[in-house]
């Protein structure tokens, strides 16, 4: 398989380091495009792979993958649509544009996959969701699939639940940073110095994420068993509770959703 990028920003290397470390493709056989030449230049002495022009990119790969911004992506489409093969797979990785907009420049019998990455990516820990149109067959998905399962976990989902993905994951990095800050803040208050507040806090919501993938058990149910009765997590789950913290999320996923679907307008 040979696998296009144009665009090699954090997103775009991570999936690269994905492939690569997955051996999903060969590093001769990934070409990249970027006007950022020190990215490429980092990107060729670190993994071997090799620079093209983006005409060269679409006519050659199997599969090419937008990484660049959404303003960016008609751009490209349209100055290189003619270099497409039929079969080629687009994939965009952009926020807010739609399988629909992509098709308008390249036509609708071309494979075309929309996905919403994450950043956690960069640690082969992605989590990221596929939206395929209607010319793209069952084992051209499988191929992508396998892509971006090489960095994280990969779930197909409906394009109309894109917005909601953008709320629970694309985004949702962010505010889990802000929560351990917070954990963290609130340890340093308590007399722990920084550093060790820190990683106490990021270990805690590592473990508690694994145990909520890894025994299938509802959130709740989880808390319930940390909970005893009269003792100090319940007390601590009162004070979240009477702070707003459960709304507070809620209304932040939505508020990113929401944002979202607006862009998507544009």
């Amino acid at each position: 398989m040979k696998i296009g990028f144009y665009g090699t920003g954090n997103m775009g290397k991570a999936i690269i380091n994905g492939i690569v470390n997955a051996k999903i493709a060969l590093a001769q056989d990934i070409y990249i495009s970027d006007l950022n030449k020190e990215l490429v230049n980092q990107l060729i002495e670190e993994l071997n792979v090799v620079e093209k022009d983006q005409s060269n990119i679409a006519k050659e790969v199997d599969v090419l993958i937008l990484a660049v911004k959404p303003n960016i992506i008609p751009i490209v489409l349209e100055a290189n649509k003619a270099s497409l093969n039929n079969n080629t797979i687009i994939v965009s990785i952009a926020a807010g544009v739609s399988i629909k907009s992509i098709e308008d420049i390249v036509g609708d019998k071309q494979p075309i996959v929309r996905i919403m990455p994450n950043t956690p990516a960069l640690v082969n820990e992605g989590m990221s969701a596929l939206c395929f149109n209607e010319s793209i067959s069952s084992s051209q998905q499988e191929q992508v699939i396998s892509i971006f399962n090489s960095f994280g976990k990969a779930e197909v989902v409906a394009e109309n639940l894109i917005d909601a993905v953008v709320g629970v994951s694309g985004s949702a990095p962010a505010y889990v940073y802000i929560f351990i800050e917070a954990l963290a803040d609130g340890a340093v208050l308590c007399g722990m110095p920084r550093a060790q507040a820190y990683e106490f806090a990021a270990q805690t919501v590592l473990g508690s994420a694994k145990m909520v993938l890894e025994t299938g058990m509802h959130p709740g149910a989880l808390k319930d068993n940390v909970c005893s009765p009269g003792g100090t997590t319940i007390a601590a789950v009162s004070s979240l509770e009477q702070d707003g913290f459960r709304k507070a999320v809620i209304n932040a996923v939505q508020a990113a959703a929401l944002k979202n679907e607006a862009m998507g307008k544009k």
